[in-house]
């Protein structure tokens, strides 16, 4: 890939809107980290431990993006990229376990550790999207992880609001997994002569995905409104 050509700036706005989709929990984990602490020092608490999160998360992907030059890797984490496109639909998890800090490195701390735990989804997915691009890597998380740490309210709100958006994103990681998957050089003879073959691939994981998230919902809903629906016990 060209530096600064099309297709860069392609998988660039990909990785910024992946991780936009991705991280909106790790934002809520900072948020609630730092919560306890005065505004001046919850500000401090926030930089620090976002800058101590966007350089483990660079070096975390940087690592991945080189191991996926192990064969069979890029099959492997195409299909862990496939579960983490329907989680993005299906997860429901809480974020109450979240300790918050009182003290700003304690916070800072607990900022990069919760980052970290959480944050594998993300550095599996911006590498299989950077085209194993180390400047794309390192240029799309500076820009992204920051917005998401500052915007972070107004994406949860915007994805609250418009719930489209999160298929958006589901079906781009969908997208990167399948790719990932053809770009696997152990099936380079396969997919080769036949990019029907290879298009046909993408498309099905991208619809199973969305498919399988938006079922998935529905029954959360309706187990919802049965749970709404039953008298109370005394």
């Amino acid at each position: 890939m060209e530096l600064f050509s099309a297709t860069f700036f392609v998988s660039l706005i990909n990785i910024i809107f992946i991780d936009l989709i991705l991280a909106g929990d790790n934002a809520i984990v900072i948020g609630m980290a730092a919560k306890r602490l005065p505004l001046t020092v919850q500000k401090k608490a926030i930089l620090y431990g976002t800058a101590g999160a966007v350089i483990l998360r660079i070096v975390a992907t940087i690592i991945v993006v080189w191991l996926l030059g192990i064969p069979w890797l890029h099959a492997i984490g195409g299909v862990m990229l496939i579960f983490i496109a329907y989680k993005v639909l299906a997860d429901d998890d809480s974020h109450d376990n979240v300790e918050a800090k009182d003290s700003l490195w304690p916070a800072v701390r607990t900022i990069i550790i919760a980052d970290a735990a959480m944050g594998l989804d993300n550095v599996l997915a911006v590498a299989g999207a950077s085209g194993q691009h180390i400047v794309l890597v390192i240029i799309g998380l500076l820009i992204s992880v920051p917005i998401v740490v500052w915007g972070s309210t107004l994406f949860i709100k915007l994805l609250n609001r418009y719930p489209w958006i999160a298929y958006v994103g589901a079906a781009v990681l969908a997208y990167t997994a399948a790719h990932m998957i053809t770009q696997e050089p152990k099936f380079s003879d396969f997919f080769a002569d036949k990019p029907v073959l290879q298009y046909l691939l993408i498309a099905v994981v991208v619809v199973g995905v969305l498919l399988a998230g938006f079922l998935k919902k529905r029954n959360q809903k309706n187990e919802g409104d049965k749970t709404k629906s039953q008298p109370a016990t005394r």
